[in-house]
């Protein structure tokens, strides 16, 4: 969805009423962003699941593979135990319906988990890297190559790694396996090693004392960026990012200060121009957001501040898309308080670092509960798999996805009316408002007596949701029923129960008798009786008083809905 901007934040009207809003309901929510970045929807696409944790995702000619630590996966909607499709800790997908694949290649023994795909530059071959001993009933060590025209298992990539494989790269000319490792193809290298792409180990070397845990090439600028957990590199101090020559492994970039002694990069993604690293942090003093470089010369774009360990990072169409456990952005443009519920999805301006309106999410899962994992783009739905077990509320495990398109998520929170005092002749209304996962703005759609009478804009979020107001002025004493409904200009809520307002009666006029003579009718002291003053405001937005008086009855109860089915607005679910 795009986050729509808007140049008059004040009330909008049907020419016969009078809205009333605090000032503070007339300021742009702060997570108006200054640009006009085009998000995806926040509604997830229905998508098969799996009954364990994804830790990686990679997409290739029309097909998206998966590998983690599962051992079954499930149709959408299905529960655990329920329709299950035996697939060992890997899976492909139709990456346009969602649809499950044949390609069932077994990892299995060792660590029993898959951590890493890529496919090469062609699409023609997909490297897996993890901890496995056995692809199907074949011996083989932590790292092997599939063609992806028909998921065989290929013969000639087989490096023998003597632990974890947790990231893989590609160029034209080389496949390079980042993890835990000393040793590859019964050589020495120390956490990074490369291979030509029929297997063969390559002299680059570079010596790395801790993880490596993302890698990311840039061959088009002479390097290689390394992410990790690691301090030294090359014999020389560099904290947990690191560039490298692709061809030798020397030392061509260093990023000092970049990242506090207990952070480390989980992640690393680029586009044409610019780099992203996304880090995770122990403990105090530490950063768990992102990060933007430049390609061409190594410095430092923008840096947010938010807390919450950040997984997997992917840039699209001007937007870095994050999985998280985001829980305080509130320094970062268009963040929010350290109050707010994690959010595990975020979605970034690349040029800016300002958080677009963009909030699906997942609940933290099993394992060390991160949620989100795992991001890859693939031609043009964001595929995201980790360890969640719910998506934007609904049950959902390891896997979801999310297009551009259609937005089919109602508001969330939809309101509920309130009557407040007012003086006779003038009902008030009340509510707080509602919040939606891609849109900012939101129309309110108010109804008396089944009629629309009025509607108002306003941009909130779920960690701004003010008080709004309505006032009309109505005959005194007469009694009506107001519902509201809530749209993001695409879809709408259901009109919230009927709330019955009577409004207060008018105060009759003193009778005063005359002193003597002939008693005579009863007049007002002054002037003669007219209907109640309008609000204070435009006059040509005044309503006359609508309504016919009638007895006395309590001054507000709730009822069903209206019952006009042609009077309801239209509803999109």
């Amino acid at each position: 969805m795009r986050l729509r901007k808007t140049t008059t934040r004040g009330a909008t009207t049907a020419s016969a009423v009078i809205l009333l809003a605090a000032a503070s309901l007339i300021t742009a929510s702060p997570s108006a962003a200054a640009g006009d970045e085009r998000t995806l929807t926040a509604d997830a696409l229905a998508t098969w699941q799996t009954d364990g944790i994804v830790w990686t995702v990679e997409y290739a000619r029309g097909v998206v593979y998966v590998g983690g630590t599962f051992s079954s996966v499930r149709p959408p909607g299905a529960q655990p135990g329920e329709k299950e499709v035996a697939r060992k800790n890997f899976a492909a997908f139709d990456a346009a319906t969602g649809e499950l694949l044949p390609c069932a290649q077994s990892f299995s023994g060792a660590g029993d988990t898959v951590r890493a795909l890529k496919t090469s530059r062609d699409g023609t071959v997909l490297y897996v890297g993890g901890s496995f001993n056995k692809v199907g009933e074949t011996p083989v060590a932590s790292a092997v190559a599939l063609n992806t025209a028909d998921c065989s298992l290929r013969r000639d990539f087989r490096p023998a790694m003597s632990s974890f494989v947790r990231a893989i790269e590609t160029t034209d000319s080389a496949v390079y396996l980042g993890g835990d490792f000393l040793y590859a193809a019964g050589q020495s290298r120390k956490r990074l090693a490369s291979f030509s792409p029929s297997g063969a180990l390559l002299p680059f070397r570079a010596d790395i004392d801790a993880p490596v845990r993302a890698i990311m090439a840039a061959p088009d600028y002479g390097k290689l960026i390394i992410g990790g957990s690691f301090n030294v590199v090359n014999g020389a101090d560099h904290h947990a990012l690191i560039g490298l020559n692709p061809s030798t492994g020397s030392t061509v970039a260093a990023f000092p200060s970049w990242l506090p002694q207990r952070s480390s990069v989980k992640a690393l993604t680029r586009d044409a121009a610019n780099f992203y690293v996304g880090a995770e942090g122990r403990g105090t003093g530490i950063f768990d957001g992102r990060i933007a470089g430049r390609l061409a010369d190594d410095e430092m774009v923008w840096k947010d501040t938010c807390l919450g360990a950040t997984q997997a990072v992917v840039a699209h169409n001007g937007v870095l898309y994050s999985g998280s456990h985001a829980h305080d952005c509130s320094e970062t443009p268009g963040g929010f308080p350290a109050e707010t519920e994690r959010q595990h999805f975020l979605a970034q301006s690349v040029s800016n670092k300002h958080i677009l309106h963009w909030f699906p999410d997942t609940n933290g899962g099993i394992g060390e509960q991160n949620g989100p994992r795992a991001l890859v783009m693939a031609n043009g739905i964001l595929w995201a798999g980790g360890e969640f077990t719910t998506v934007n509320d609904r049950p959902q495990q390891g896997l979801t996805r999310f297009a551009a398109g259609p937005d089919t998520g109602a508001p969330e929170a939809p309101p509920q009316l309130k009557a407040a005092d007012a003086p006779p002749g003038r009902v008030t209304l009340t509510w707080r408002a509602a919040w939606d996962r891609d849109d900012a703005e939101l129309k309110y759609l108010i109804y008396r007596d089944g009629r629309l009478v009025a509607t108002r804009t306003l941009r909130s979020t779920l960690w701004d949701r003010p008080t709004m107001t309505y006032t009309e002025d109505v005959v005194p004493g007469s009694r009506h029923r107001y519902a509201i409904a809530v749209t993001d200009g695409e879809n709408t809520s259901p009109l919230s129960r009927a709330l019955e307002v009577t409004s207060p009666a008018a105060k009759q006029p003193d009778v005063t008798a005359p002193a003597t003579g002939t008693p005579e009718a009863t007049a007002p002291a002054t002037g003669t009786p007219e209907a109640t003053a309008p609000v204070t405001g435009t006059p040509d937005m005044t309503v006359p008083a609508t309504g016919t008086p009638e007895a006395t009855a309590p001054a507000t109860a709730e009822t069903g809905a209206p019952t006009a089915a042609n009077e309801r607005p239209k509803e999109k679910r």
